[in-house]
């Protein structure tokens, strides 16, 4: 399903079904913990929501995920009795790039106030975000015609790579 690249660095993944890139957000989670940062791009429809969808059920979160494009952003507090007792933030960045300072409109969302404590995932994210934190993760994923899904992880520094040899 999923295989390293060259340097071991990059995770990348062909997953035919949206089960299939659920299944991968619920591996990724595995990896995941409290800090992190994800970068989530791709085109409109590619599976970046049924990916976080994954990821929070990885994490055992409370509340349906769905596109946070209209709410901006969503917390779901890790659910007391599955929880791996870390929170998903998940943002979405999209609407913001209109504004003419879509940085300041991230720094109203407050989401350094809850990135050392939680697991945090925004899409259409990539120039907007990075400072929060010292280390991120690059996903990338696009649709091919036939709806199978390629995901590319791709670590930007800390010991994110040494994280994803868990999933190659």
């Amino acid at each position: 399903m999923s295989r390293a690249d060259a340097a071991g660095a990059a995770v990348r993944a062909a997953l035919p079904t949206v089960a299939d890139t659920h299944a991968f957000g619920r591996r990724l989670a595995g990896v995941l913990r409290a800090g992190d940062l994800l970068l989530l791009t791709g085109p409109l429809g590619a599976g970046k929501t049924a990916l976080t969808q994954g990821i929070g059920a990885g994490l055992g979160v409370l509340g349906d995920i769905t596109s946070p494009t209209f709410v901006i952003a969503r917390v779901h507090r890790p659910d007391p009795v599955r929880g791996r007792g870390v929170a998903l933030v998940h943002a979405d960045a999209y609407r913001l790039g209109d504004a003419a300072d879509p940085r300041a409109e991230i720094d109203d969302l407050d989401l350094d106030a809850s990135v050392d404590d939680s697991v945090t995932v925004v899409e259409w994210g990539e120039g907007l975000v990075e400072q929060l934190v010292d280390a991120h993760l690059r996903v990338r994923i696009d649709r091919r015609d036939d709806d199978t899904r390629l995901v590319e992880l791709a670590p930007a520094g800390g010991d994110w790579a040494a994280r994803l040899g868990a999933l190659a």
